[in-house]
């Protein structure tokens, strides 16, 4: 017979513990390779652990709320050969199974009704269900892409993204109802953002400045391209690709930009890897990283951005996908936004926020003279750390961001 140990896998070069959310599984719950078994949180994201073993989990060796270092026993599992001629009946699963939705049940404040099936939900589902208030019978009316027909968490958030009310913490558009003042607790995602924006404002001074951009020839070429470009990809091409490739090109003429810091010393990067701020379903903020952005192709970079922001809203980010960032962006425009003031990732120096594409009338010098015209303008917004960047060189890198966006190639080929 043979019992193995499973150990906590690597999520990334900086990541060396993790936070143990909740199992995904019972002891004695039968499972097959990459079945996921384990949620945890690191300092990045809540990710999800999937098993490497076919068998049977015989005994967990963490519980929730433990801290876990990477290469650390997690649980022991029975490998298959071990088990064989050892299923239980099914009747012994039923139950089982019931009395596990019963003992997470009991465990919420309010207890959502109790289903008459013998469909199995994790804890993880039952508290999701719990939180957004979801009903049983509406529970049960979700279609399971899991073993069995399982409900999971993924599951669960692509029907909460198809229009299901949110819970109380939700920063989107919602019409205001008079009555009594509603505590909203914050979540773990919340609170590690509060805690990264007030540690930044206060390690970094920082500095703005401002650009206004004629994004005319990119909003034409774009407009041309973007039928073809999907049915020869598959996907959108939308501006961010764009705006990466202009702010990767001025990275390479003011490289002094992808610098860190580590008082009392300056590192310059030695790779272009830049993150994109992405709002998620729930109202946080996730910020994957392309690493190596200077090595893409625009199409390739137009892919690469749609792959991350999706998967970015659905919670399906690997760990070290969110790691190494040199430079970030965030493009504002898409909330309607002319312009902002982001606050600086550490230990980055620099973030640059573009604003919405407006019409606008502007001069346009032509031979014959001056004329009065309509253009697409775009305000970009560059904050820098005033501590090692210099107004000079803030100010200078985001113009040639918009010189690179100004004389963008409308003749290249997609």
């Amino acid at each position: 017979m043979a019992q193995i140990e499973m150990k906590m896998p690597t999520m990334g070069e900086s990541i060396i513990e993790c936070t143990v959310l909740s199992w995904l599984v019972s002891e004695g719950d039968k499972v097959s390779a990459d079945d996921m078994i384990l949620e945890v949180a690191t300092d990045k994201i809540d990710t999800e652990i999937g098993s490497e073993f076919n068998g049977v989990v015989t005994k967990f060796l963490v519980q929730p709320g433990d801290v876990v270092a990477i290469g650390s026993p997690i649980c022991i599992i029975e490998t298959q050969d071990a088990v064989e001629g050892a299923e239980d009946s099914e009747e012994e699963v039923v139950k089982e199974l019931e009395n596990e939705i019963e003992s997470v049940a009991s465990e919420v404040s309010e207890p959502i009704q109790q289903s008459n099936s013998s469909r199995f939900y994790s804890p993880l589902v039952m508290s999701i269900a719990q939180k957004e208030g979801i009903t049983m019978d509406e529970l049960e009316g979700i279609k399971g892409s899991g073993m069995q027909g399982r409900v999971t968490k993924d599951d669960m958030l692509a029907y909460l993204r198809k229009g299901r009310k949110k819970s109380a913490f939700n920063f989107q558009k919602e019409e205001f109802k008079a009555g009594q003042d509603t505590i909203i607790e914050m979540d773990r995602m919340r609170m590690m953002i509060s805690d990264r924006m007030v540690s930044s404002k206060r390690v970094a001074p920082h500095v703005a400045s401002f650009v206004e951009t004629d994004m005319t020839a990119v909003v034409r070429w774009r407009d041309k391209v973007k039928d073809d470009f999907f049915d020869k990809y598959g996907g959108k091409i939308t501006f961010t690709p764009i705006l990466i490739e202009a702010v990767v090109k001025a990275i390479k003429a003011f490289p002094m930009i992808n610098i860190q810091v580590e008082v009392p010393r300056i590192i310059k990067k030695g790779s272009i890897n830049i993150g994109m701020a992405v709002a998620t379903p729930d109202g946080n903020l996730i910020v994957p990283v392309i690493k190596n952005a200077d090595q893409y192709t625009l199409a390739e970079l137009a892919m690469k951005v749609n792959d991350l922001a999706q998967r970015a809203r659905d919670n399906k980010l690997k760990p070290d996908e969110l790691t190494e960032g040199t430079y970030t962006i965030s493009n504002i425009g898409g909330f309607g936004n002319i312009a902002g003031t982001p606050i600086i990732m550490q230990p980055q120096v620099a973030i640059m926020a573009f604003g919405t594409i407006q019409k606008k009338p502007a001069v346009i010098e032509t031979p014959e003279g001056d004329l009065i015209g309509i253009r697409q303008k775009m305000i970009i917004s560059h904050s820098y750390d005033h501590r090692v960047v210099d107004g000079s060189l803030g100010g200078l890198f985001v113009k040639q961001v918009s010189d690179n966006l100004e004389n963008f190639d409308v003749n290249q080929a997609i």
